[in-house]
């Protein structure tokens, strides 16, 4: 049977929270323009494959800002979760699949409410 691990509540809310954010710059990420700062498009079909891109306006600066503050609280949480002391008392042996674990704890417990 697999190891139980009793995660501590402000580790399990770091986990939820840097889920949050990654997938809310990842969304950000995907609607904003291909470049960051204005760009003629491009075709080139010279490589494996073929390669398009249409002019970019760029990013606004509220834009850029957004960006940024999403990545850095992604980098603040990512340090948080992974140098939390929690992790001194698991066994060195057990930490990967510990990690794994509280990265799926969020679906395991939606699973147990239905």
């Amino acid at each position: 049977m697999a190891t139980t691990y009793e995660f501590p509540s402000d580790l399990l809310a770091g986990q939820e929270e840097l889920h949050q954010v990654r997938a809310e710059l990842s969304a950000l990420l995907k609607r904003l323009p291909w470049s960051v700062e204005p760009a003629d498009g491009f075709s080139d079909d010279n490589g494996w494959r073929k390669v398009e891109r249409p002019a970019s306006p760029g990013w606004t600066a509220d834009e850029q800002a957004e960006v940024e503050k999403l990545r850095r609280r992604e980098h603040e949480l990512a340090v948080f979760v992974s140098t939390h002391r929690f992790w001194a008392d698991v066994a060195a042996e057990q930490r990967m699949e510990a990690r794994s674990r509280l990265k799926h704890a969020h679906e395991e417990a939606s699973q147990k409410k239905e």
